[in-house]
């Protein structure tokens, strides 16, 4: 019943974040009302956080659209199991596949979450592992888009620039909606959220959670519990979040 009422928060919580978001879309108020929109938002972010919290571990919605082995992202972390991520092409073509391609590459084996902040997100992707890492591939234009950052969504970490995504993600914690529309959205966790729960805190962790592998479940890769293979060679591109919020 706990549960089912902390379901009931968040729809509310989601419902209020659409109209004040709809209400700045149409350039209704400024200044001092714009603020007002902006720590609304926060509030209704806050409160969710809390409820779902309060109400145990938080469970992940189901499945939106037809699971397709093609477009499922496996993650054999260090803290004990494998993490099946959902991408979608359908709504962030270039950023899936830059997804793929990087995994392909063996690029993220053995990369580590540098920075973890309890009850917002999960950060990794760098090989350099202090953030201001990426590939050697070109940055990516932004594909914004509707899917909401809650419990489990995946996003692509990017510098100030809006096109400056390359290959640093984050996987949200607790649900975080002041970042929709400003960070890409390219998949969900469907399974083994309770590896990514376990992934170990700090900006720097004293004792980063690793990537063991990465792999396309359409390619048939078993599960490892070892590292094997060194990430591919890196370039300086530093990747931002926005702040820890405020408790």
């Amino acid at each position: 019943m706990r549960f089912i009422s902390a379901l009931k928060t968040v729809a509310i919580g989601f419902a209020l974040y659409a109209s004040s978001g709809a209400a700045l879309a149409q350039g209704g108020g400024r200044g001092q009302g714009e603020e007002l929109k902006k720590a609304e938002m926060s509030a209704i972010a806050e409160k969710n956080a809390k409820v779902l919290e309060q109400s145990g571990t938080p469970q992940l919605p189901a499945a939106s659209i037809p699971v397709d082995p093609q477009n499922v992202w496996d993650l054999d972390l260090s803290t004990g199991g494998r993490v099946k991520i959902q991408l979608r092409p359908d709504v962030a073509p270039a950023h899936v596949e830059r997804i793929k391609e990087l995994t392909r590459q063996g690029f993220y084996n053995g990369l580590k979450f540098h920075r973890v902040i309890p009850g917002f997100m999960a950060q990794g992707g760098d090989p350099k592992g202090d953030g201001t890492g990426g590939s050697a591939l070109p940055d990516l234009k932004q594909e914004f888009n509707w899917l909401p950052h809650v419990r489990g969504a995946v996003s692509m970490a990017r510098a100030q620039s809006e096109d400056s995504a390359n290959s640093q993600f984050f996987i949200v914690l607790l649900p975080r909606l002041q970042l929709d529309r400003k960070y890409t959205i390219f998949g969900r966790v469907i399974e083994g959220m309770q590896y990514v729960d376990a992934i170990a805190p700090g900006e720097p962790p004293a004792n980063p959670t690793t990537i063991l592998q990465a792999s396309i479940e359409s390619d048939g890769r078993p599960p490892v519990t070892a590292p094997i293979a060194p990430p591919a060679s890196s370039i300086g591109v530093p990747s931002i979040l926005p702040s820890a919020p405020k408790k």
